[in-house]
């Protein structure tokens, strides 16, 4: 069992084959953090990590006390005593006080990990994959107990955190702050790298040193957002993709969190991450308890790329569940850019007939078909069928559609009410707002009031008519504006501010049952593209819309970016016409697909107003992408270069878990003059095996190609290469390589 627990010094010890994270109770009750890094000895004594002198003169603590806490790595700190750093949490007792002191109170260690309840989390299929630690705290004054539970992989390389408040007075308890972790570290050396930035902008990467004070990302929208991902790293300053320490925190929840750090006058940081304490306030009644949700943690000393697949695997195999968690995802073609709201039957067929014809899996009828649903200013929450459009419903259609050899999809936007509709006629309190509020409106939409049971149970109503009533294989659940006027109609006065949490268990509630009565439907989830993609979305959706914007180029980025901490499997990437929708750029159809190969594939454009030629190019990018899916979908990905330096040039590729092929992307992303000569290294391969190159006769050692790299081709060192093909910006390459020794 990879947890000790050493009775003596009161020290716990959790370690893999990996890393060590060491905890010990002090004499005072306290719990303190002594090391979390590179696997050590689990049976030695450690106490000695642990430094008490005094850095502040001017306080001196009680003589029990045994130590003040400012400058004390603390597992899990709180508020009131003698440590000014940012607590882990915060409560306000009937009386009014709000300082509490938690100390140990017993432990449990045991095989396996638990779920938690109404909360998507990471899982186990055997006990022996993880071993957990639950850890008693308990204020004696407020009668206030904390279960704080650590699980640690065995084989995944993580470590999994959250917290559990329970109150176990007859008096009224209010949590402030509830965050699902805390690490102290005994420096600050490091750099915090996280993904921001906007709608058709998500998850470009963020670098920059720590300083004194609080660094932080966090969104306040009711979403995780596609301003900041609930995600962050710790690096060493000489670490890059390959080498160096590196630390990294992920947030399984979809709603507001904060992810910080704090670097006090010392120099040590303090790593802090969960729901964002901002506009938050949750009641506990005697006997009441809250859980957090839960924070995955990982540890490398192998560099970047090697963290992000610690968490590409984990993700994978033990967050995404049901049938397409280890399957292979079809290859679809998306109305939306081709017809926006401007379709019938006719049009819809025809599209699919092209689809069906070039060879694609699955066709996905988006917005437009329900309620009388133009534009974007009506309908939602009328969630039958458009007869104007789809005189025949959506039954006859799906039956049509799969008579060509296409699956069907459906998109919806449940979460969301037109006040032009005839639900909001009928139930216009049942959005967020605040009575004698405006009630703003954002792409002429209100949002739900999930914590209402009827609302919830109304919407499963609806959902479940629709996906009964025709053989639909995939939704597309999105959801397109955040939250203002945060308040609700049914909560008491003493709870609005926990909507925001209460929404979020709502929509959590929802996807599960909808995922029990339909496990044979692939659901992929979007928030305006990348709004909310976040691993609480994949507990419940294997896969996300990744952007809205399908431009070639932008997706360099922002897959790029997405990929430091989500797997392939779960990215949504597809090509689209041009000039692009979003930015009016012309890109070569083919660097449109090498793009989007990275991913699950797909198109969003009118395949049927596409000239022979290019059909003839779709044809074949199908036929290619459904033969290296499976390499795409599950092998090991690889980041060679980044499109945030190199002139923007980019470089990817994915090996097979067993290394004997691999795929490689190269994108030149502006046209050089006279350039030098460049080699690309690559990475993952066997040294010892013999390559053979993009099925020619041409063979390269693993040696050779990761050491010296392969040559890029004249067209990417500008030269004049003979043909016209390559000619200008916006080009890629493909590589495959093969063992065959």
């Amino acid at each position: 069992m990879p947890i000790k627990f050493d009775q003596q010094n009161k020290i716990f010890h959790l370690y893999n084959d990996k890393f060590s994270y060491i905890i010990q109770v002090a004499k005072t009750g306290h719990l303190l953090h002594l090391y979390w890094g590179k696997k050590v000895n689990p049976d030695l004594d450690y106490t000695h990590l642990l430094r008490k002198e005094t850095r502040d003169e001017n306080l001196k603590g009680e003589a029990e006390n045994e130590f003040l806490l400012d400058n004390i790595p603390q597992e899990y700190p709180a508020y009131g005593h003698s440590d000014f750093r940012q607590p882990a949490y915060q409560v306000e007792l009937a009386d009014g006080s709000r300082v509490s002191n938690l100390k140990y109170n017993g432990h449990q260690i045991k095989t396996g990990k638990d779920q938690l309840k109404g909360l998507p989390a990471t899982y186990v299929e055997a006990d022996k994959e993880a071993d957990s630690l639950i850890i008693n705290l308990f204020d004696e004054v407020a009668e206030l107990k904390v279960e704080l539970v650590y699980s640690i992989y065995n084989e995944y390389n993580a470590i999994t955190r959250s917290a559990k408040f329970i109150n176990q007075s007859d008096k009224k308890i209010e949590l402030k702050r509830a965050f699902s972790m805390s690490v102290d570290f005994a420096d600050s050396n490091f750099d915090l790298i996280t993904t921001s930035g906007s709608w058709s902008r998500e998850n470009h990467i963020k670098r920059r040193s720590l300083i004194s004070g609080m660094q932080s990302v966090e969104s306040t929208r009711g979403a995780s957002s596609a301003q900041h991902n609930p995600f962050m790293m710790l690096a060493r300053k000489n670490t890059d993709e390959n080498q160096g320490e590196v630390y990294g925190f992920s947030f399984v929840y979809s709603g507001n969190f904060f992810a910080g750090v704090q670097v006090n006058t010392f120099d040590k940081a303090r790593a802090l991450m969960g729901i964002n304490h901002f506009d938050f306030n949750w009641l506990l009644k005697s006997e009441e308890s809250f859980q957090t949700p839960e924070v995955v943690m990982s540890y490398s000393d192998s560099g970047l790329n090697d963290l992000s697949q610690i968490y590409h695997k984990l993700y994978r195999e033990r967050l995404v569940r049901g049938k397409f968690r280890d399957k292979e995802r079809p290859v679809l073609i998306n109305n939306w850019e081709a017809t926006y709201f401007d379709f019938n039957e006719d049009k819809i067929l025809e599209i699919a007939k092209t689809a069906a014809d070039l060879d694609l899996e699955l066709f996905v009828l988006d917005d437009g078909w329900f309620g009388n649903r133009n534009d974007d200013t009506t309908s939602l929450g009328d969630w039958f069928v458009d007869q104007a459009k789809l005189p025949n419903g959506l039954a006859p259609l799906a039956e049509k559609i799969n008579n060509l050899g296409l699956k069907f999809g459906l998109w919806f936007e449940p979460e969301m009410i037109s006040p032009a509709s005839k639900l909001y006629q009928e139930y216009p309190d049942w959005c967020i707002h605040v009575e004698s509020r405006t009630r703003t409106l954002a792409r002429t939409q209100l949002v739900l009031d999930l914590s209402r049971k009827e609302v919830r149970e109304k919407i499963l109503e609806m959902l479940t008519n629709i996906l009964s009533s025709a053989n639909i294989a995939y939704v597309k659940w999105d959801m397109n504006r955040n939250m203002t006027e945060i308040g609700s109609a049914k909560l008491d006065s003493e709870r609005q501010q926990e909507l925001a949490h209460r929404y979020i268990l709502g929509l959590y509630e929802i996807l599960e049952e909808l995922r029990n009565r339909f496990p044979e439907i692939l659901f992929e989830s979007c928030a305006s593209g990348g709004g909310r993609f976040d691993p609480g979305m994949l507990y419940y959706m294997p896969q996300t819309w990744t952007s809205d914007n399908t431009d070639a180029v932008e997706r360099l980025k922002i897959q790029y970016g997405t990929s430091f901490i989500y797997p392939l499997s779960s990215i949504g990437a597809h090509v689209s016409a041009v000039p692009n929708h979003q930015l009016a750029r012309v890109t070569p159809l083919k660097t449109r697909a090498e793009t989007a190969f990275f991913g699950n594939f797909g198109y969003e454009l009118d395949l049927s107003d596409l000239s022979k030629k290019e059909k003839k190019q779709v044809k074949e990018q199908v036929k290619f992408y459904k033969n290296k899916r499976k390499l795409i979908q599950q092998g090991k990905f690889y980041r060679l270069l980044s499109p945030f330096s190199n002139n923007g040039d980019t470089a990817w590729m994915v090996v097979s878990e067993n290394k004997d092929q691999a795929l490689v992307g190269y994108y030149k992303v502006l046209a050089e003059p006279n350039a030098p000569f460049r080699r690309l290294k690559l990475k993952g391969l066997d040294p010892n095996a013999i390559y053979q190159f993009n099925k020619n006769e041409k063979l390269y050692g693993g040696d050779e190609l990761m050491y010296i790299g392969i040559d890029l081709p004249k067209q990417f060192n500008g030269a004049q290469p003979d043909g016209t093909v390559f000619k200008g910006d916006f080009q890629s390459k493909i590589w495959e390589f093969k063992i065959i020794k």
